[in-house]
């Protein structure tokens, strides 16, 4: 099943969302404001998930590698 954007419709990526949110949750605590917002993004078909797993990686990544 894709999740790009022009393959969904915005509940299905809802859906897709909360599906991630509840399995991610399980054992961690739940996304801060700057993922939220992303996801938000995401329904509201602004912004592909690759891009969000880019964006959210970069700000967590130990840039003491780098």
């Amino acid at each position: 099943m894709s999740v790009l954007i022009k393959d969904t419709t915005r509940e299905e990526r809802e859906a897709i969302i909360q599906k991630s949110i509840a399995l991610s949750t399980l054992d961690s605590p739940p996304p801060d404001k700057t993922a939220m917002s992303l996801y938000q993004k995401y329904i509201d078909g602004e912004t592909e998930l690759d891009d969000i797993v880019d964006t959210l990686l970069s700000k967590y990544r130990c840039r003491k590698y780098e």
